[in-house]
């Protein structure tokens, strides 16, 4: 929302008359020509680049409800139903201005991309409230209101005022304020008043019909409400029993039969709840349902309903199955909340995990919410384990890995080839989703390391002091929880991430990505196989189903860390969605190597070679080569030269580089550039220390090489390059954990929290203090008390003896 929106709701927060919205219009109105015109630049980004996008093609019947979420994003025609409490400020008397205006932009977006818009609103009883309220004030005579005081004035009894009368006074003034707030985006709304009897007349619901398709065939927004001035008040009946017979007491029960007159493809309904829960919202244990399936509501307890509006959850759930049998899909979910109020509506129309989405296709499987719950569960269950009992289960996989590598390397064969024939990934990104005999031979080495040094994992005392007599504190490790990792191409980062898991009692939930997903099935299967050796099965997941990787990403009540393995840009992307949830991962891998005056021809050969040729693809590889000014014309520089031609690595030309040659390799655009690829920049510094400065300016903190003889210059750069890695004499592909003995690694972090560099089994791990006493209180630790402190350090017990 904008500045000004927030200073319309600002500036009448107190009472709203029809003057007030007059001069909103003509506010309004001076600022609509400006705002319309540069409506991509002023509206927040997600508005900015649905705007950007081609016109909306609908690709699928209408008629036919949407089975997955992602099917939303072909939604052609849509109804937005606003219930009381979202058009309604919370003294229930007046509009929420700044709200309502957010809610318009969004619909006005949609219109935009060619999408046919209809709303079903509330707020003219409150509207209308508010305006016979403020009326009767005035129409108090002079002399009364001078006589009374203002204090008598404020205390001044209201008549209560009727329903009708005020939907009466309030509807054309809402309507203006619809008509105004559209006008700044340059769309045409039409209002509708409507009764039951305009549905259940037949020569009624056709004209009603057809003028609805009119509108919408003019790109005209209907603003659609129940004729509440006139329409008698609702009384029992057998409404929302089939596809025919549903009578229109609520704007629920309206807008469920407008969206199935209308044969629209999607209904979202707006509240003051996130969607729909088991239980009352607020309750204790209540969950939010993701998806609601028809055979699903005899399980929900409802609460009460909101206290503006006449209906409450029942009957938007009955509404919405109602619906869900005519052919439109529907999603309620919180129009309310401040913080995604601004882009609900859109959110939804992407797909977007918000809010309760009413499907009628039942998925074989469980969901993400109830595999993460499983996952938990179990994991609690491996955490308890003895480390012996996790290091056999380790071990029964590294075996699996072996014994069943014809079946694991013909699905990857099969993942190759529709990668091959796809075309979408790159020679580096089909490296790395390629597996052999050899690379699964070293996997269940690396596995077999994690075993061993499972032993010291879960439970380990890292410190013991006794606080007083007989009160002794431990300080001891225990998992962290559930984690989230997230891969791209790399099926060999499955076993590895799982072992990791299970030598730390971790919980886990995999998300690879669908280019392996013949390769990661089997290696899961494998995996739950040998779990199943405890009991553990369900404590490793494979999430298969369709959610993005930013729905994961909101399960912040059920993820306690999110790893990100992949591309930069994943990790970025990660970072930017995970709400609430540590993401540990490095940013980015542009890693150094410099080349000191005293370095050695043979050994700055070799490891510039390793560095930039051996893979590079990985985030460890050299992308920027620091020579020493003192090297150039040298017979060093001219063998680096000849050995990346060869290796026919594409060379750019940093700034100074460039300024020595005569005729030089295209300029580098960016310092600060991961290329992923047989390239990488070249730069000139003067000194160790200037190495260093660049580092510190371009780098990313996660591995950095120099490459001298000189020992004093070595120590000095390592002590002051703050990268996650620092390596003297020997290449930055050294950076894995499975090459410092970790056996595997969950990713490099470039973080200073937690865990830095290669992160393994003790980077999963947290601590917790236990204090074992025999009735002390602090009370007796106090002046008067009878004990005191002593914090005394005693021997770390040995928890599991061989």
């Amino acid at each position: 929302m904008s500045e000004a929106d927030d200073e319309v709701e600002s500036e009448y927060n107190g009472v709203l008359t029809v003057g007030h919205v007059a001069m909103m219009l003509q506010r309004l109105a001076l600022c609509s020509s400006l705002r319309s015109r540069s409506l991509q630049a002023n509206v927040c980004p997600c508005f900015a680049r649905a705007v950007s996008q081609t016109k909306f093609l609908v690709t699928h019947s209408p008629g036919k409800s949407a089975a997955h979420r992602s099917e939303l994003r072909q939604a052609k025609r849509i109804v937005v139903k606003l219930g009381s409490a979202v058009v309604t400020r919370g003294d229930e008397c007046g509009l929420a201005l700044g709200r309502l205006a957010s809610i318009v932009e969004q619909v006005a977006v949609l219109q935009n991309q060619g999408r046919e818009m209809m709303i079903v609103t509330s707020g003219a009883v409150a509207f209308g409230r508010q305006r016979l309220r403020h009326e009767i004030l005035l129409s108090q005579s002079v002399r009364q209101a001078l006589h009374s005081g203002q204090n008598q004035l404020k205390e001044m009894s209201l008549p209560v005022l009727e329903a009708r009368a005020c939907a009466a006074a309030g509807q054309s003034g809402l309507m203006a304020l619809y008509e105004a707030m559209f006008t700044q985006y340059s769309t045409c709304t039409a209002q509708i008043l409507v009764t039951n009897l305009d549905f259940h007349d037949e020569q009624k619901r056709r004209n009603l019909n057809s003028t609805l398709h009119e509108l919408l065939r003019m790109n005209i927004v209907p603003i659609i409400n129940t004729n509440d001035a006139v329409v008698p008040p609702p009384v029992p009946n057998s409404d929302l029993q089939g596809v025919n017979v549903i009578h229109i007491k609520d704007n629920d029960s309206l807008a469920a039969r407008l969206a199935v007159e209308m044969k629209a493809d999607l209904l979202i309904a707006l509240s003051d709840v996130e969607g729909l829960y088991d239980s009352p919202p607020g309750t204790d244990d209540a969950k939010l349902i993701d998806i609601f399936y028809p055979g699903d509501q005899q399980s929900i307890r409802y609460g009460s309903k909101s206290k503006v509006g006449i209906g409450g959850m029942e009957a938007k759930v009955k509404s919405a199955l109602w619906a869900l049998q005519g052919g439109t899909s529907v999603v309620i979910a919180n129009g309310t909340d401040p913080k995604v109020t601004g882009h609900v509506i859109t959110d939804i129309v992407e797909g977007k995990k918000v809010g309760t989405f009413f499907s009628e296709v039942k998925p074989a499987g469980p969901t993400v919410e109830q595999q993460t719950e499983m996952a938990r569960q179990a994991g609690r269950t491996l955490a308890t384990l003895h480390p012996d009992e996790r290091g056999e289960i380790i071990c029964r996989l590294a075996d699996l890995l072996t014994e069943k590598k014809d079946e694991i390397l013909s699905a990857n064969k099969r993942d190759m080839e529709t990668a091959a024939s796809s075309g979408r990934l790159s020679q580096p990104l089909l490296a790395r989703l390629s597996l052999s005999t050899s690379k699964l031979n070293s996997l269940a080495i690396g596995l077999r390391q994690i075993a061993v040094s499972s032993r010291d994992s879960v439970g380990q005392v890292l410190r013991r002091t006794r606080v007083a007599n007989n009160l002794e504190l431990e300080q001891i490790t225990v998992p962290i929880g559930v984690l989230l990792v997230i891969f791209e191409s790399r099926p060999d980062c499955l076993p590895q991430v799982s072992a990791l898991a299970i030598a730390s009692g971790n919980a886990l939930l995999l998300k690879g990505g669908k280019e392996a997903a013949n390769t990661n099935r089997i290696l899961h299967q494998l995996t739950q196989e040998a779990l199943s050796i405890h009991g553990v099965k369900d404590a490793i997941q494979l999430v298969s189903t369709r959610e993005e990787v930013e729905d994961l990403c909101r399960l912040d009540k059920m993820i306690d860390l999110i790893i990100p393995r992949g591309s930069s840009q994943l990790v970025r992307d990660i970072q930017r969605a995970a709400k609430g949830i540590p993401v540990l991962g490095h940013s980015e891998g542009i890693c150094h190597v410099y080349i000191d005056s005293e370095a050695c021809i043979e050994k700055a050969i070799d490891i510039i070679k390793d560095s930039k040729c051996d893979y590079p693809a990985a985030c460890n590889a050299m992308e920027t080569l620091l020579l020493h000014r003192d090297l150039l014309r040298t017979p060093l520089f001219d063998q680096i030269i000849d050995m990346l031609r060869i290796e026919q690595v594409k060379i750019h030309a940093g700034p100074r580089f460039a300024s020595y040659l005569t005729f030089s390799p295209s300029e580098v655009k960016s310092l600060r550039t991961e290329y992923g690829d047989l390239e990488c920049c070249i730069e000139v510094v003067d000194s160790m220390q200037d190495a260093v400065d660049h580092i510190h300016k371009y780098g990313s903190s996660h591995t950095d090489v120099i490459v001298t003889d000189n020992e004093e210059t070595a120590e000095q750069f390592m002590q002051q390059v703050d990268s996650a890695c620092v390596f003297w004499n020997a290449s930055s592909r050294f950076a894995d954990g499975y090459r410092f003995g970790l056996g595997a690694e969950v990713g490099i972090s470039t973080a200073r929290i937690h865990a830095r560099g290669p992160v393994g089994l003790e980077g999963l791990l947290t601590t917790k203090w236990v204090l074992r006493g025999e009735g002390h209180t602090v009370a007796d630790f106090s002046e008067a008390g009878s004990m005191k402190y002593l914090h005394e350090n005693i021997p770390v017990p040995q928890r599991f003896p061989s």
